[in-house]
């Protein structure tokens, strides 16, 4: 397995996933629940030689809007990959190891609540998911083996679910697939900053529709354009040239996605009573560490006075 960045200077050729059609199921174990949703155009991409050898994957970067949170940026970052593609049968396989990181947008300090928080992160001395440094972390298996965190791409559409018309496209120049189970979170080694990660979870997965639930499998097609020549300098940048458009709330650079649907079309929506309770929730342990000074970080200044008022 190879880092996935260290080998940009090799890159001459690419494929770019110009339909990247993600699925999960909103209820976990139940088939009818499964959702269906294009993302950004472009958002992934194959990086190869002219020899075929893969050495870089780019993988999804996203923005995700919560109502009465705001954006979270959402970054499934490539932490190893290797393969080969064979253009002249359409042909690639790849495997790769993958890591989620959740984190708050700037753009989030738009909502009164998050401005709280915000004053609470900057305070506490305490690594809150205020910055991709201080991301909230999910570990990614192959599905249905939790001890092997290498899973594979792997030429075709996939054969686990049938998808609806809406999320194929045949005109596609070749198209891949693969799936990943989600893991665990990653402990941070402070209980109070796990605590709050596991509550931003739950409301994250409440209005997302449980897509990076532990035990879920997200699973993806990728619907490939012809291949072409690889600007090495825009592949390293591009990761960077996202999150500063999602964190300067600019949206997509290469436009927008599609609302998640259920396989007869209709679209998917999140239960506002649910999503209600699980900002309360948040609030109601926010108070209780306040009270309790447990926010208080080994850096941290007192607890504002401002931020326990409006709690």
């Amino acid at each position: 397995m190879l880092d996935n960045m260290a080998n940009i200077k090799l890159l001459q050729r690419a494929q770019g996933v110009e339909w990247p059609e993600f699925s999960w199921e909103t209820v976990p174990g139940t088939p009818a629940s499964r959702c269906f949703q294009s993302f950004s155009p472009y958002i992934s991409r194959l990086g190869y030689t002219d020899e075929g050898r893969v050495y870089s994957i780019i993988c999804p970067q996203q923005g995700i809007w919560l109502p009465g949170i705001g954006a979270l940026n959402v970054e499934v970052t490539v932490t190893g990959q290797r393969g080969w593609v064979d253009e002249p049968t359409r042909q690639f396989a790849a495997d790769l190891t993958v890591q989620p990181k959740i984190w708050f947008s700037p753009s989030a300090k738009q909502s009164p609540f998050i401005q709280l928080l915000w004053l609470l992160f900057s305070t506490s001395g305490l690594p809150f998911p205020a910055s991709k440094e201080h991301a909230i972390l999910l570990n990614t298996y192959q599905s249905g083996n939790p001890g092997q965190p290498i899973f594979p791409a792997r030429i075709g559409e996939t054969t686990l679910f049938k998808s609806p018309d809406f999320a194929r496209h045949p005109t596609a120049w070749a198209v891949g697939n693969l799936e990943v189970e989600i893991g665990e979170i990653v402990p941070t080694g402070n209980e109070v900053v796990d605590e709050f990660n596991h509550l931003v979870m739950d409301l994250f997965n409440l209005g997302g529709g449980n897509i990076l639930q532990t035990g879920n499998v997200l699973s993806w097609n990728l619907w490939f354009n012809e291949p072409n020549l690889v600007d090495q300098a825009e592949w390293a940048s591009h990761a960077e040239r996202w999150r500063k458009s999602i964190d300067e709330d600019h949206g997509s650079p290469t436009g927008p996605g599609s609302q998640a649907r259920y396989f007869d079309g209709t679209p998917f929506c999140a239960e506002q009573a649910a999503i209600t309770q699980g900002i309360q929730d948040i609030i109601n342990w926010l108070a209780g560490k306040l009270t309790s000074n447990a926010l208080l970080g080994p850096t941290a200044s007192a607890p504002p006075l401002a931020v326990s008022a409006a709690l």
